[in-house]
């Protein structure tokens, strides 16, 4: 229990200083928010008027610990560009994105732990050329331009969903969740092509050493070997390199929502970002932050449970 205490107090730590940073620097960099809203219409009156509504006329300390508490309370400022309570425009969009980065973790682990298993405990000479080429393959195509491939044959040729018409998430969810699995599908394929080739490399390595070669010679099947004790073993690397795929989705979810026209964190972060629309902009970085520490963490917590050689302190 120690180690975890002092990884989550660590992600507070990084946390509050992301939060702080982003709030700082977008801070110096958006110029007067005030005058920014107001436009054309803003003259020294209404300008002074609006600051004190805002709270801009207060210290910047000041302002960064009431925008922070607003992580807690839901007001995190208003949107320059759309008009409305930045949270009230980000959880919606965030519902989306989760929902797509959940298919496509559980894809990569429903189809590449079974592959890496499999690749790794069988074939010839021949099959892992093939298997070797048609890894790369997946790798090197992008997700991008595997979502429009897919957007193409799926969308418009077998129209098995509308192209560029998102259903409303609460409203249909099943639905949704058919439109987000083809997304999906574009960004884990070359998540899954990584994941089995580093299993298949880490299970092969563990498959040379010698208690495996002692409880296959002793008559033990192979496939009981690798799944009792090769793979505890084989696992652990995998873990750390899932939880780096876990952050990595949503920075190719950024493009592949463009692709097809998903309403999701990504789409407005790249909209938002056009527009000048700060404060929604400094809000997506620290939740994308949050989510590439929160996932850091998970694969550590994860790595000590699998290995007791990796804890520290005694247990966790």
């Amino acid at each position: 229990m120690k180690y975890a205490a002092k990884r989550l107090a660590t992600v507070l730590v990084t946390m509050l200083l992301v939060s702080l940073l982003a709030f700082v620097a977008f801070a110096l960099i958006s110029g007067d928010p005030a005058e920014i809203m107001l436009g054309t219409q803003a003259t020294p009156e209404r300008l002074a008027a609006l600051r004190a509504e805002m709270g801009l006329d207060q210290p910047l300390m000041v302002r960064y610990l009431q925008w922070l508490m607003g992580f807690f309370t839901g007001d995190l400022g208003v949107s320059y560009h759309y008009k409305q309570p930045v949270w009230e425009l980000i959880a919606p969009k965030m519902a989306v994105t989760l929902c797509l980065s959940a298919i496509s973790f559980l894809l990569i682990l429903v189809i590449a732990i079974p592959l890496g298993l499999l690749s790794a405990g069988r074939g010839s000479a021949r099959g892992d050329g093939l298997r070797t080429a048609v890894n790369q393959l997946c790798m090197a195509v992008p997700a991008f331009f595997t979502g429009m491939l897919l957007s193409w044959i799926f969308g418009v040729a077998l129209k098995w969903f509308t192209a560029g018409s998102f259903p409303n998430l609460g409203e249909d969810f099943l639905g949704a969740v058919k439109y987000l699995f083809f997304a999906a599908v574009a960004i884990a394929i070359p998540r899954i092509a990584m994941t089995v080739r580093m299993l298949r490399s880490t299970v092969g390595s563990e498959m040379g050493k010698d208690y495996v070669r002692t409880a296959i010679s002793r008559g033990n099947d192979r496939g009981a070997v690798l799944r009792r004790h090769v793979l505890k073993n084989a696992i652990v690397p995998v873990v750390a390199f899932l939880a780096q795929t876990l952050a990595e989705i949503l920075a190719s979810g950024v493009v592949v929502e463009q692709v097809f026209a998903i309403p999701g964190l990504g789409r407005l972060l790249v909209s938002s970002i056009s527009n000048r629309d700060y404060p929604v902009v400094q809000v997506i970085v620290v939740l994308l932050a949050f989510w590439v520490v929160l996932s850091g963490t998970l694969a550590d917590l994860i790595q000590q449970r699998i290995d007791p050689r990796l804890r520290l302190g005694g247990g966790v």
